[in-house]
């Protein structure tokens, strides 16, 4: 599932005319930088979800094998989004990506796939160290255990990437709302942990973001 509807306000001028997802870092729109990201895996199924001038994406996305779902009139936000997808999605864990970031290092969907025990975990978040969360302002969002558990707290900043269970997505009665509150009833259970991830992850949400995903992306070793 790759979440791909958002406004993009903070772009400005960028994203008058166009979508977020196709604002370009180093010649290439964010949303084919994530697509590169699941390719490897071979899953059977990829869903984008859409919102803001849906057609712009919807015409690059064809002959992808990408299925779009565009939402409205509202966003359902990220909780709201997955699950609406789950009927192209289909039953079992998911991969979830943000479409907004860029990344330098290991696939981090391959890296969560290793990682990932599914008898004990309920979902398993890529979090990143905040010296190489690059374009992230803000304290962390994770405190992550030798065992792997998290639990909330001012430490790894959560990266948009993760595997997740679906099945407590329908005990939500929100329409629109977000994993934070799924992720709430793992905690409780103790099945919520976190991956930290060992290269850069670049939030590309603002020019600035553009500028600092280049220059990752040129340093990259």
């Amino acid at each position: 599932m790759i979440f791909a509807a958002g406004f993009g306000t903070r772009m400005g001028a960028l994203t008058s005319e166009r979508p977020k997802p196709m604002v370009e870092v180093s010649g290439t729109p964010l949303i084919d930088h994530a697509l590169a990201l699941a390719a490897p895996l071979g899953l059977r199924k990829t869903v984008a979800n859409l919102h803001y001038l849906p057609h712009i994406l919807e015409a690059h996305l064809a002959g992808t094998g990408v299925t779009t779902l565009t939402e409205g009139p509202e966003i359902l936000e990220t909780g709201g989004g997955l699950r609406a997808a789950l009927p192209a999605l289909g039953d079992g864990p998911v991969f979830t990506l943000n479409s907004d970031a860029v990344w330098s290092g290991q696939n981090p969907l391959q890296a969560l796939a290793q990682a990932w025990q599914p008898d004990k975990m309920d979902a398993l978040l890529m979090c990143v160290q905040p010296a190489n969360a690059l374009g992230h302002k803000g304290p962390g969002d994770f405190l992550v255990s030798k065992t792997g558990q998290a639990t909330r707290g001012a430490g790894l900043v959560y990266s948009g990437a993760q595997i997740i269970k679906t099945e407590l997505l329908h005990s939500i009665p929100e329409t629109a709302f977000s994993l934070n509150l799924v992720w709430d009833k793992f905690l409780e259970r103790g099945s919520l942990y976190a991956l930290p991830y060992a290269g850069q992850w670049c939030d590309v949400g603002s020019p600035e973001g553009i500028t600092q995903a280049e220059e990752m992306l040129r340093n990259a070793v």
